[in-house]
């Protein structure tokens, strides 16, 4: 079998608060990273249709606003729903090109009623198939004016030869029982969700492979004052607010042993491609394993419900 796996990692700005036109481009950077020979590419946090950058920027806790209903109603009639077909084509483009893709999406999901927003990391494997969907279990600050809490079931890891994958959205990779339930299933290589900034990635993708030893893919956005777009809500105030770069990206690759496979991407557009060798997750773990030979499950034990989460259980 063999011990690499070529992988990529896409650093894109939305078409913001465009789920369709932003499915394009994703799935064209597939279609790109699939003729560079990736087995796997990912992409940031809530990238489809967008990251909710506004909250910070026009007032986003201004109790009944109607700026804020009327960005909200777009934000939600742009979002994924996943049971609506939303990803076929995103589908059809791991499948054709034979590569595994984790995706960033604001999903508003048909088994909470399809009216709320939740800040999804879907695994999509090489055969075209929906193979998780992890919806982020605690939004940060002003995240939850917009996006709705989370649950456990996502908190899976995928085979992926020579490697066991995993993902977490964002500051859910700053959660240590949240990254210990992804090592006990045996992650050694991780994905970390952004919606892009250089502090944000810098210190934690580094920390992380030391701390599991495993390689980290911390895969961020970009954005520009110039993508906001003339149809959405408040697009003038929302562009008078901000610098012109309001996302700085950061796309990163760390090794086991915490060097750069990849340094931090600083705000371009595009495919990072890079090969990883599982023999280094091997030397790693030969002094330092956190879910085997330094565990202590005599001492400390995680438990983690991954019931899906809904409002109402039917008889019929």
């Amino acid at each position: 079998m063999t011990q690499t796996l070529v992988v990529g990692a896409v650093q894109m700005a939305s078409v913001f608060l465009d789920r369709a036109a932003t499915l394009a481009k994703v799935e064209s950077y597939i279609d790109e990273a699939g003729a560079a020979g990736c087995q796997l590419v990912a992409f940031g946090e809530t990238l489809v249709p967008g990251y909710p950058f506004w909250l910070g920027r026009t007032d986003g806790a201004k109790f009944n606003s109607e700026l804020q209903r009327d960005i909200h109603s777009m934000y939600l009639h742009e979002a994924v729903q996943i049971e609506a077909g939303h990803l076929h084509g995103v589908c059809a483009a791991a499948r054709r090109n034979g590569t595994t893709v984790v995706l960033g999406i604001a999903e508003r999901p048909a088994d909470r009623g399809g009216h709320s927003i939740y800040c999804s990391a879907v695994t999509i494997n090489a055969l075209g198939e929906i193979a998780s969907v992890h919806r982020k279990l605690t939004p940060t600050y002003e995240e939850r004016l917009s996006w709705a809490n989370g649950d456990g079931h996502g908190l899976v890891t995928h085979d992926l030869p020579p490697f066991t994958l995993g993902s977490l959205n964002c500051w859910e990779n700053w959660m240590p029982l949240s990254r210990a339930a992804l090592y006990a299933q045996g992650e050694n290589l991780h994905v970390a969700l952004w919606p892009g900034d250089l502090y944000d990635t810098a210190d934690i993708t580094r920390f992380i492979a030391l701390e599991s030893r495993s390689y980290v893919i911390s895969v961020s956005g970009v954005l520009r004052r110039e993508h906001i777009p003339d149809t959405m809500p408040g697009a003038d105030l929302m562009r008078s607010a901000s610098d012109e770069q309001i996302s700085t990206g950061g796309t990163c690759i760390a090794a086991p042993d915490g060097s750069w496979v990849v340094e931090p991407v600083d705000s371009a557009e595009g495919l990072t491609v890079a090969t990883l060798d599982h023999g280094e997750v091997r030397r790693e773990r030969q002094n330092f394993d956190p879910a085997g030979h330094y565990g202590r499950p005599d001492v400390t034990r995680l438990v983690v419900d991954r019931r899906r989460q809904n409002l109402a259980s039917f008889t019929d």
